[in-house]
């Protein structure tokens, strides 16, 4: 009798164990499934505008702030460039035998010209568009006051030439003084404020690129745990190992993580060297391009001024800057300088007519023709760093294509691979 209750008893405190863990496993199966697919669908709302950002900012930063730092970059050039031919203009126009010269420093002023209002144009759009500040925007009037006056006088000194050689010197000191005084540096300024933009956009980006890593780390992560928790726990209560659906989306979840991780770190890799080996040499050059001209133009201005100390001053500061170019442009800038000395030393000693003609003569040997070769020189490592950011930029965002769609498609297959990996299981408790 004894062991017969005892037996029952034991029996009911089975069926109520058993009961109680068979009430207990759907409740344990459907957390596990809810919280794999919630960690999921997190990740899929953190991951695709994360990526979507990074998108929009690596467009930014190739296709508005780096053009536009590049625009004001070739703006300084332009307007030194602008001077030097005014100088050239002004030296050649009593030459008859130098009307070749004068005809090619009309066409380059022209040109240049040209560039100078496509430049304030492009920053005039940039203005409207709201890219620009406030103190931007009153840069870009500021220039376009200051090139019209610079451009009324240059016109005054020319016309003045050919009756005053006295008046048509007053006219072109105020040209040159405006562009030294107002354009350039307010030129310089609007430069600076465009890099400065480009660097933000950049710490922007990096910015973003942090969290995303962040998310995909800490959300990736936990539906890892969950993921292969809800196996190994199905596993051991069904005795059961393989589960082709949580397999799957296992593999998956595996597969973006790794993805999104090669992908942001492939695409800030390829534009960081971009800026770095592209972009940056890119500027810096296009501004020594620049002081190069300005610096030929110190020439021509201590020949027009009636050999002006200060023009020999400050060819010495610029070409102290020069200095550091180093190849084929460091070398051609070297055979300028003995040039610009030669020209000098003819002029002060009262010979200006063939001072002149060494400075805008095409032969070789003359100033010219050696600041047309460090022209060139310097023009093609400029033109070849500009390459170099254009193709890292291309390359960054193809290694973007798909940055969104493809983690949104891979979350979704995950999050209906989830339940069709544990319905079977469910199915057995209704």
């Amino acid at each position: 009798m004894v062991t017969s209750a005892y037996r029952d008893g034991v029996a009911v405190v089975m069926e109520a164990i058993s009961n109680a863990v068979r009430r207990d496993t759907p409740v344990r199966l459907k957390l596990l499934t809810v919280l794999a697919a919630g960690a999921a669908a997190a990740l899929l709302l953190a991951a695709g505008p994360v990526m979507a950002t990074i998108q929009d900012q690596v467009r930014v930063i190739g296709h508005e702030a780096a053009p536009q730092a590049a625009t004001t970059a070739d703006l300084y050039f332009a307007l030194s460039d602008l001077d030097a031919q005014t100088t050239r203009i002004l030296l050649t126009a009593e030459s008859d035998a130098l009307a070749g010269s004068r005809l090619d420093a009309l066409a380059a002023y022209r040109e240049r010209g040209r560039q100078v209002d496509a430049g304030l144009q492009r920053c005039m759009e940039a203005s409207s568009s709201g890219s620009f500040t406030d103190t931007e925007r009153r840069l870009v009037l500021d220039l376009l006051d200051g090139l019209a006056v610079y451009r009324q006088r240059v016109g005054q000194a020319l016309a003045a030439q050919p009756h005053s050689a006295g008046e048509a010197l007053g006219y072109y000191t105020q040209a040159t003084t405006v562009l030294h005084l107002r354009l350039l540096p307010d030129a310089r300024r609007l430069r600076l404020t465009a890099e400065d933009r480009l660097d933000r956009a950049y710490a922007a980006k990096s910015s973003t690129e942090a969290t995303a890593s962040g998310v995909v780390v800490l959300l990736g992560g936990a539906l890892l745990v969950l993921l292969v928790t809800l196996q190994v726990w199905l596993a051991r209560r069904f005795r059961r190992l393989w589960n082709p659906a949580l397999i799957a989306a296992t593999a998956l979840t595996l597969l973006l993580l790794a993805g999104v991780t090669v992908v942001l770190g492939a695409q800030q890799s390829r534009l960081t060297e971009a800026r770095a080996g592209g972009l940056r040499p890119y500027l810096e050059l296009s501004e020594l391009r620049a002081i190069g001209y300005d610096a030929a133009a110190d020439t021509s201005r201590y020949l027009v001024s009636g050999n002006l100390g200060a023009y020999r001053d400050d060819f010495t500061w610029k070409a102290k800057l020069l200095a550091a170019l180093d190849g084929d442009a460091g070398q051609r800038w070297v055979a300028y300088q003995r040039g610009h000395e030669r020209i000098l030393a003819l002029a002060d000693h009262g010979k200006r007519d063939q001072a002149v003609t060494a400075l805008t003569g095409i032969r070789r040997g003359d100033a010219a023709f050696d600041f047309a070769y460090f022209d060139a020189a310097l023009a093609a490592a400029t033109d070849a760093s500009k390459a170099e950011f254009d193709r890292g930029l291309a390359d960054a965002e193809r290694t973007l294509t798909g940055a969104v769609t493809v983690p949104v498609t891979l979350l979704v297959l995950v999050i209906l691979l989830i339940p069709i990996g544990v319905r079977r299981r469910l199915a057995e408790y209704r």
